[in-house]
């Protein structure tokens, strides 16, 4: 199997260009984010029956700029108990991961820039996917850090809960890309690109493109799965005590990271900036600067699958979420990983036989482990045992007790003097 090479342009033009394709994606990333506020508000208006931003600017396009103008000149408050370096290295460390993502993602081919020809891509290296996931995780110090430096206890439980979604989805996420690096037989982004020409992998390998979909609205930390920033729990979670400038880099980092996944699933299974069919019959679909907005429409499409998972499905539970990942998201990518490298392995060696065992042996562990789940949900949890008599002000303060419980000491009803005297010693004594 011939491995896709690289394109032989990267690092052939100077760095003046090289700066200016950097200035240039940044500039697209902040517009792309500024637009994707504005979608999401109008969207979910919709959903709601509602009209959504309609004021500043034509069809309320400039209610994001003037949000983020608004936002970068609010009055900035520095919580007394917070770790002042760590409190505002946080948020930079959030948003600079944010940008760095989105280095090796090809967004076209090779075009003619001021009489260079150069790709519609930053950078790229043989690890490209790698140093996506790689980027991702380092992200998420900036959340972590930042419950933890802003000595707020509802802060810091959604860093933790921040760091322990990250770490479960992430898993199931790489896993997911292993499908297409055995098909691509590559893992830099612009050879697994090149390795779509005919095919796009959703077709080939549609349970990888599944498990992927789901566990990126989990990386990204998306309604339903926002749960540590849930509002309803934790008064908004890590970026509880950021204001003005330092929770508009939180916001920012959040919906670039977005993107970031939208163009990541772009890129390794809808061809990533090739031309959908029946475009691709035009011959100049995939040259010069079409391919681009191939890729845009691509990436909006995923956009706006999550805005309409926000305006359609409640938030679940913390518990259901993490045995959703841990339980089924991750068992099923390993079977389907097994499946794959069988089918690769026979396409390559065409030995049936090892291929009819280890399929076999895929079935039958998928069934156990089936088996398993549905034996252990419909087996119903002993309820705890809650003790009968409980100290109100065990803790420090008073608690009212749960149902069959009653009060170690009942307290007394607190009587003034003048009523006293109009009662007898018995009332007295009863109260």
């Amino acid at each position: 199997m011939n491995e896709p090479a690289l394109p032989e342009v990267f690092g052939e033009i100077p760095v003046w260009l090289v700066l200016i394709k950097v200035l240039g994606l940044f500039v697209l990333l902040v517009l792309i984010v500024l637009f994707t506020i504005w979608f999401e508000r109008r969207v979910v208006a919709r959903m709601q029956l509602r009209i959504g931003p309609n004021r500043a600017g034509p069809f309320g396009l400039l209610q994001t700029l003037m949000d983020g103008f608004k936002l970068a000149l609010k009055e900035e408050i520095w919580p007394k108990s917070a770790d002042g370096v760590i409190y505002f290295i946080a948020p930079v460390i959030s948003a600079v991961c944010a940008f760095m993502a989105f280095a090796v993602i090809p967004m076209g081919p090779t075009v003619s820039m001021f009489g260079y020809e150069t790709p519609l891509q930053l950078a790229d290296f043989p690890v490209g996917v790698l140093y996506i996931i790689a980027i991702a995780s380092i992200g998420v110090y900036g959340i972590v850090l930042s419950g933890w430096s802003s000595g707020s206890t509802y802060s810091l439980l959604g860093s933790l809960r921040s760091s322990a979604q990250v770490i479960s989805y992430e898993i199931a996420m790489s896993l997911s890309f292993v499908a297409v690096f055995l098909f691509a037989g590559a893992m830099s982004t612009s050879a697994i690109v090149n390795a779509q020409t005919e095919l796009w992998f959703i077709i080939l390998l549609l349970p990888s493109f599944m498990i992927y979909a789901v566990s990126m609205v989990g990386e990204t930390n998306r309604a339903p799965f926002d749960l540590p920033e849930a509002e309803s729990e934790l008064t908004g979670g890590f970026h509880t005590e950021y204001s003005s400038l330092k929770f508009a880099m939180f916001f920012l980092g959040e919906y670039i990271n977005m993107v970031t996944v939208s163009a990541l699933a772009t890129t390794l299974f809808l061809g990533g900036w090739r031309a959908p069919w029946p475009l691709s019959l035009w011959s100049g679909a995939n040259e010069g600067w079409w391919p681009m907005l191939w890729w845009i429409l691509k990436v909006f499409a995923f956009i706006f699958v999550f805005v309409w998972l926000r305006g359609t499905l409640p938030r679940m539970r913390y518990d259901q979420f993490m045995k959703f990942g841990w339980k089924f998201l991750i068992p099923s990518a390993i079977l389907w990983i097994i499946v794959v490298s069988v089918v690769r392995y026979v396409a390559i060696a065409n030995d049936l036989n090892l291929a009819a065992v280890v399929v076999i042996f895929a079935v039958l562990l998928g069934v156990f482990i089936g088996v398993v789940s549905w034996v252990n949900g419909r087996r119903v949890p002993a309820p705890p045992e809650v003790p009968k008599v409980v100290d109100p002000f065990a803790g420090g303060f008073p608690v009212p007790p749960l149902p069959g419980q009653r009060l170690s000491e009942p307290a007394a009803r607190p009587v003034t003097v003048g009523a006293a005297s109009s009662q007898t010693q018995e009332e007295i004594e009863n109260a």
